[in-house]
């Protein structure tokens, strides 16, 4: 079950970057803006391709979160950046640096060496309200705090990094419920599923996420809002992994590997988002 949940949650993060790549470039042709480019953006195939991706990444992101744990899935999700890199370079005609190339490595490696060593397990999918109670006061209020802190008046650069920092526990929150959710629809069928609270708390959750990520790449530039994202949703997802669902991972001497691991991921989105903001077009 964990090894099919490993694949589900590839394929969603590969499914997410092709969405997200297809829809930039759609969006990077026009010159409208609300809903006069949304209105002409669903006439596009190009669009539509990506729209269909982003809901591929939905759907497989929750047969991943139904078949293993939190811990697992939310982390490989990490995969969507490099991923979505190598579409846009042949998609938007671009060429990436070296030290681009060196950044997909870093993540690729260094999310292996973490999964490997933390070996993450457990198959619930349901916690008490004794549980979800603290845990949505503290996301939620952090998600609130962060809009505070993130006044127009601050750096830009803080201001992409708060909103981005929220929006990853926006994600990493959504993908709780939504594993809640799921795991209703499983056990009791459609109908508990529209019965369950969970069900309309993902939804509500996810919007916030969506939200918040955007006022965050509009904040400021990306090398400052990708690390938070990226590390914030795997770091949260783990808490909420162990705290809500009683996942495991190892520790004792494990430690070392897996600190490694997420050191190499770090410098790895680190570079893989400054390498972002600095490709270079392909000649024709």
């Amino acid at each position: 079950m964990i090894e099919l949940a490993a694949v589900f949650a590839v394929m969603g993060a590969m499914s997410n970057a092709v969405g997200t790549a297809f829809q930039r470039k759609a969006a990077s042709t026009s010159t409208r803006s609300g809903l006069r480019l949304l209105v002409e953006l669903m006439g596009r195939p190009v669009w539509l391709i990506g729209i269909a991706g982003v809901a591929g990444a939905a759907l497989f992101q929750a047969l991943a979160l139904v078949n293993g744990p939190l811990a697992l899935v939310q982390p490989l999700f990490i995969l969507e950046l490099p991923f979505a890199l190598l579409v846009v370079i042949p998609l938007m005609h671009r060429r990436l640096s070296a030290a681009g190339w060196l950044g997909v490595v870093c993540v690729v490696a260094g999310l292996a060496l973490v999964l490997v060593s933390a070996a993450p397990r457990g198959a619930e999918d349901q916690s008490s309200m004794v549980r979800w109670l603290p845990v949505l006061v503290l996301c939620l209020g952090a998600m609130g705090a962060a809009l505070v802190m993130a006044r127009p008046e601050r750096p830009q650069a803080f201001r992409a990094a708060v909103l981005a920092a929220a929006a990853a526990i926006g994600n990493a929150l959504t993908a709780a419920l939504l594993k809640s959710a799921t795991g209703t629809f499983a056990d009791d069928g459609f109908p508990a599923f529209l019965r369950a609270w969970q069900t309309y708390g993902f939804a509500l959750a996810g919007i916030a996420a969506i939200v918040l990520l955007e006022s965050a790449l509009q904040a400021g530039p990306l090398v400052a809002s990708q690390p938070a994202l990226t590390i914030g949703d795997a770091t949260v997802s783990l808490a909420l992994g162990i705290f809500l669902f009683d996942e495991e991972i190892r520790t004792g001497w494990w430690l070392l590997p897996e600190a490694l691991g997420a050191l190499l991921v770090v410098v790895g989105v680190v570079g893989l988002s400054r390498a972002a903001a600095r490709m270079t077009a392909v000649p024709r």
